[in-house]
């Protein structure tokens, strides 16, 4: 099992003890901000069981039903995610009003925020690892698995503060309004999780610095060329797909050009890591004097 795999199975152990934790702090206090605490847990366990199933998939080897390989399923975890906290945002929604229209005295509120402390210090901490290294392994599932995480701190920390107020005030009225902000808070991150994830479904480009990388490479590692045109860009997962049009002087063998296309290839794909290279060789008669020029 390589790293992110591992990265993702401790993801969803850890998303099991933090659902015990926030699921006893609600039962010990009865608080409506606990119960959308521990909802969103649920949620977080079941997008980790769901980052784990998609990275497997996407570690499938290219086959002929796939010959550009699985990558992409690690999206369609990432916009499982987000819809799912779009989905436990209205649930914690309806549940706050029904409270604010009928509060209830809450109880063992001192024991319920110690334990709802101690599992939002485990989020934190865990959330911020994978957030790194998924940006390191180029994993977008592990990313928005961290991301979440993340948000379920924020979500806890505005939790804590809420019922640190009614433990103070004895406002009840506070701890459904408390819970209706976490609601909105997660539902705001959860649309930003589905677009990101949408526009990678969509075959968004490359960032520009990336673009601006590869055409430097090109004009400063393709002797023998004369120019490099129709350069296009795509993400898949940990994969970045590029391919452009190479022109090289009419009298040049089919070995020779080739020879500039492997040189070319092997510095890109080191360069860029986790990119696969397809270059299309043309005659000089095909040159369009614009693209990148070859130094």
């Amino acid at each position: 099992m390589d790293r992110t795999l591992r990265l993702a199975g401790y993801s969803l152990l850890l998303g099991l003890l933090i659902l015990a934790l926030k699921a006893g702090a609600y039962l010990l206090t009865g608080s409506v901000a606990l119960y959308s605490d521990a909802l969103e847990s649920v949620i977080n366990v079941v997008a980790s069981a769901a980052a784990l199933f998609a990275l497997f998939v996407a570690r499938k080897p290219a086959d002929a039903d796939h010959p550009y390989g699985h990558a992409k399923a690690e999206y369609f975890s990432a916009v499982l995610e987000g819809v799912l906290i779009v989905l436990a945002a209205v649930s914690i929604i309806y549940s706050a009003y029904q409270d604010l229209r009928a509060p209830k005295p809450l109880e063992a509120l001192g024991v319920g925020l110690l334990v709802s402390l101690g599992a939002t210090l485990l989020n934190a901490g865990y959330g911020t690892y994978l957030v790194r290294s998924g940006r390191r392994l180029r994993s977008p599932a592990l990313v928005a698995d961290g991301q979440h995480l993340l948000t379920d701190v924020v979500t806890s920390g505005g939790v804590l503060v809420g019922l640190g107020l009614v433990a103070l005030t004895g406002w009840t009225v506070l701890d459904p309004i408390m819970a209706m902000l976490v609601a909105l808070n997660i539902l705001w991150v959860g649309g930003r999780l589905v677009r990101s994830s949408a526009r990678s479904l969509l075959d968004e480009a490359a960032p520009p610095e990336t673009q601006a990388l590869i055409r430097r490479l090109v004009a400063e590692h393709a002797e023998g060329a004369l120019e490099a045109h129709d350069l296009r860009t795509r993400h898949a997962g940990r994969l970045t797909f590029i391919d452009f049009h190479l022109v090289v002087p009419e009298h040049l063998t089919v070995g020779q050009a080739h020879a500039i296309c492997d040189r070319l290839e092997g510095v890109i794909e080191r360069e860029v890591p986790g990119s696969e290279v397809t270059i299309h060789v043309e005659p000089e008669g095909a040159a369009q004097h614009r693209g990148v020029l070859v130094l």
